[in-house]
């Protein structure tokens, strides 16, 4: 029988994560709260590296401020690219119409 994976909220790992920074022993804290060490690890390495923008859930990608600006830019230049191309083609044929 296949076992369903758990999903914990971003509370709960938030909880986790400040809970293991104040206790000396993780892998008791862990025990405590039914997960595994590695994966509070995890939490806690996830916590360090994107800060409040950790745990977004529901397949969404964690970026630093940083990435997000990039993203967002990228995705702005390739709107503006394929404006442009539209343009080009809409002369070409206007120009050839009037002929």
């Amino acid at each position: 029988m296949k076992q369903s994976r758990k999903i914990y909220d971003a509370v709960f790992k938030r909880k986790a994560v400040e809970l293991s920074q104040e206790r000396s022993n993780i892998s008791e804290l862990a025990r405590e709260l039914g997960i595994r060490v590695s994966l509070l690890y995890k939490w806690r390495k996830e916590q360090e590296e994107f800060g409040e923008g950790s745990f977004p859930g529901k397949g969404n990608l964690k970026l630093s401020p940083e990435q997000e600006k990039m993203h967002q830019l990228e995705k702005k230049l390739k709107d503006v690219e394929l404006e442009r191309d539209i343009l080009k083609k809409a002369i070409g044929i206007f120009s050839k119409s009037g002929r």
